[in-house]
């Protein structure tokens, strides 16, 4: 009887300790949170429940698993105690990340809330996520290096192991300098304010919105919801368009190509009128000039200023189609013209034979008429 009363006391008290322990952190956290309403932090910390009654749980199983003087435990001893070992290490590592990832995502809701100004908020967004990926990558790895050193071959070779570090490590250097030319492109990204999650950006011809960067890679969401994958390295050495740098504020142009009759003040005053009505306009300015001419042709360019690039594109399609519509409608003597000459069509065949007759006899058979020899 003593055999099962003491596997059942030492495991059930180690849950119901661990289900007091998170029962009682949730509920402070939760009173916390009420009180101090304008700090995110403490409803946040409320997520790590899971991952801290896991440490808890194998915490206290590990330190008492030898009283339940069991029969597998007095056989399987040491196993039993580098499983349990490993499960706390890898909970706390969980827990960690969990508290991290909850600390740097308060100070970032915090900051987005008192900031007005979008592109600094878009700066500290990519900081914070590229902060909390290197936090996560550094937990991972001291967690892996403290699990490998559980085990007792792991602790003997560890003497040569640090012996051929340096050899090991111009080796790993060489090997993986593509991969560490982008963990230092991607820190430089953050903290150089190059590029933000949010930003329009144009890369290889293809115009988009950066919407996840990686100490790795970064992605671009094109206009069609395609992604673009490539590594940050691209945007450290090779020249790109940043649309949002100093500001989302763009100008559009439109050009057309016309008669050099049409309108122009005319068009300028209809100009006008499209724009004031477009709700993608952001009221700053618009013109519209002659920039060039052809010997057929002039060319007018219609400028309109948006709050974005998505806003820039509107109101120029609004005010390419609606110009076009009214030069049709009232003026379609300013849309350029092709002149082409008429081709004259093939004579009948009985005056071909009309022809014939009256020079006099057939053709030969090479086609010239027997007057030609």
């Amino acid at each position: 009887m003593e055999d099962v009363l003491r596997p059942l006391l030492v495991i059930g008290g180690s849950l119901a300790i661990t289900l007091s322990v998170g029962w009682a952190v949730d509920r402070l956290l939760q009173r916390t949170d009420a009180r101090h309403a304008e700090t995110p932090l403490w409803g946040l910390l409320r997520r790590c429940r899971l991952p801290l009654q896991v440490t808890v749980c194998s915490a206290l199983l590990r330190g008492s698993y030898d009283k339940t003087h069991a029969r597998v435990v007095r056989e399987h001893g040491s196993g039993i105690a580098q499983l349990l070992a490993l499960v706390l290490i890898a909970a706390t590592a969980w827990l960690a990340v969990r508290v991290s990832a909850a600390v740097v995502e308060s100070s970032y809701r915090r900051y987005a809330a008192s900031a007005h100004d979008p592109a600094r908020v878009r700066r500290v967004r990519t900081q914070v996520t590229l902060i909390q990926r290197v936090v996560t990558a550094i937990v991972g790895v001291v967690a892996a290096s403290a699990m490998l050193l559980t085990f007792p071959a792991m602790r003997t070779v560890g003497t040569s192991m640090l012996a051929s570090a340096g050899i090991l490590g111009i080796v790993a250097g060489v090997a993986a300098q593509s991969t560490l030319g982008n963990l230092f492109a991607g820190l430089q990204i953050a903290f150089g304010d190059m590029v933000r999650i949010g930003d329009t950006v144009v890369v290889d011809g293809e115009w988009g919105t950066v919407e996840e960067i990686t100490l790795t890679f970064l992605s671009v969401r094109t206009w069609d919801e395609r992604r673009i994958t490539m590594p940050v390295s691209y945007f450290t050495g090779k020249p790109f368009e940043n649309w949002s740098r100093g500001g989302a504020q763009k100008t559009g142009a439109v050009v057309f190509h016309l008669d050099h009759s049409a309108p122009v003040a005319e068009m300028r005053v209809r100009l006008g009128e499209i724009v004031r009505k477009s709700p993608a306009w952001d009221g700053r300015d618009w013109s519209l000039a002659v920039t060039d001419t052809t010997p057929s042709t002039m060319v007018v360019r219609a400028l309109v200023t948006a709050r974005d690039a998505d806003d820039a594109w509107t109101v120029r399609c609004e005010v390419r189609e609606q110009m076009i519509t009214w030069l049709r409608e009232h003026h379609p003597y300013a849309l350029p013209r092709i002149t082409t000459a008429t081709i004259q069509p093939p004579l009948p065949a009985a005056d071909s034979e009309d022809r014939l007759t009256r020079f006099g006899g057939d053709l030969h058979k090479d086609g010239t008429h027997p007057r030609q020899n």
